[in-house]
């Protein structure tokens, strides 16, 4: 078969997406995010009579756990491939990331399975976070003098 028929085949059977609907799926999906995020915090915030910014600790531990959870229950996932970035992008995304690879490798032990492989997706993103943290904390501290 010439390679031009068979890129034609794959082409004919690639399954398509609209980056639009894709791009507002995430959009609302991620605005929901952030609206249970505000009530949890407000929600904590009133139950526990703390201040918002200490209960915005209370909101991003319970993100925490729900998206391990779910990840562990297996449906989120499913969840992910309907909502895209909006579930992705936020710290739900990254205890997912951690979650799935723990999941993955549990039979090969606590050590050799989980302990070195739960970082595998979530190491890069730790990595280049720290990286660009101390990159613009050095250039806030060269133009604003250490404010």
């Amino acid at each position: 078969m010439e390679k031009k028929d068979y890129k034609e085949i794959v082409n004919r059977h690639k399954p398509t997406e609209s980056r639009v609907a894709n791009a507002i799926t995430s959009f609302l999906v991620g605005g929901l995010m952030g609206v249970i995020s505000v009530f949890l915090t407000e929600l904590y915030s009133y139950l526990f009579e703390i201040p918002t910014k200490d209960a915005t600790t209370f909101m991003i531990v319970t993100l925490i756990f729900v998206a391990c959870l779910f990840t562990a229950l297996g449906f989120f996932d499913k969840w992910v491939n309907f909502a895209k970035c909006g579930l992705i992008i936020p710290i739900t995304g990254f205890a997912h990331s951690i979650m799935s690879a723990g999941l993955e490798f549990k039979k090969e032990g606590l050590i050799y399975g989980v302990g070195s492989n739960m970082f595998k997706l979530a190491g890069s993103v730790i990595v280049l976070g720290i990286a660009s943290a101390a990159f613009f904390g050095a250039i806030r501290f060269l133009i604003f003098g250490g404010v």
